[in-house]
């Protein structure tokens, strides 16, 4: 939201809403074109436009692509990993990229591990919050707790045995009890979720093989991009 805008909120020329809208769309729109440019819905959301236009954004969007190349491939493979976690910046992920690559193992593994131990990436998993951007704002906000602790930073890295819940004064949120009883996604196995309480375990690092991605990831792919 630029400086103009918030001087008129603030100013009292714009009401509350307008602002709370002007926000909500700026996320849905910035997930959508994501959506879009991958040519996939990479959430599974059923409002994706690109259940209705399978095609890429702008006037050009229909065009016929030729054949990708084995780069274009690698950049895709990055480009819909990092969007799905919520679109993080490239300096971010490459920075996990270096630790999975620092780590014994399967670098492809590692990284699905780094990044499915996001603190936003549990509470998306744990259902407290409909998407993975909502889950980066109810952290940064100060909505979660971990080990009984305020944490607001959405990339904290969780621990197999953390425990990641609600704070009593969100649990009311309409944002938190419509995506706990949304079907729209199911729980996982990785995440032990006790509803009720909105509490969270994260048990285990999980196999790239069981996280639930509605698409397919490759990332075997961002880890010849970054090799390259």
């Amino acid at each position: 939201m630029n400086r103009r805008f918030n001087r008129r909120i603030q100013s009292g020329t714009l009401p509350g809403r307008v602002e709370e809208r002007d926000i909500m769309s700026k996320r849905q729109s910035q997930k959508y074109k994501i959506d879009r440019r991958m040519g996939e819905n990479i959430w599974g959301r059923p409002k994706s436009p690109i259940n209705s236009r399978p095609y890429g954004p702008g006037q050009h969007g229909q065009r016929r692509k030729g054949k990708t190349s084995d780069f274009g491939l690698q950049l895709m493979a990055k480009q819909k990993l990092k969007g799905y976690y919520g679109n993080i910046t490239e300096k971010q992920f490459r920075r996990i990229y270096a630790e999975a690559q620092r780590l014994r193992g399967n670098t492809a593994e590692q990284l699905i591990g780094l990044l499915e131990s996001r603190l936003d990436a549990i509470v998306y998993r744990a259902k407290f919050v409909p998407t993975v951007f909502a889950a980066r704002q109810f952290v940064n906000h100060g909505h979660v707790k971990v080990n009984g602790r305020k944490v607001n930073i959405a990339s904290y890295r969780c621990k197999p045995g953390d425990v990641i819940e609600v704070r009593e004064k969100s649990r009311q949120m309409a944002l938190v009890l419509e995506a706990l009883e949304s079907q729209e996604r199911d729980f996982i196995d990785y995440v032990d979720v006790d509803a009720k309480a909105m509490k969270a375990t994260y048990v285990r690092t999980p196999d790239f093989a069981e996280v639930p991605y509605p698409v397919r990831m490759e990332p075997n792919l961002v880890v010849e991009f970054y090799s390259s």
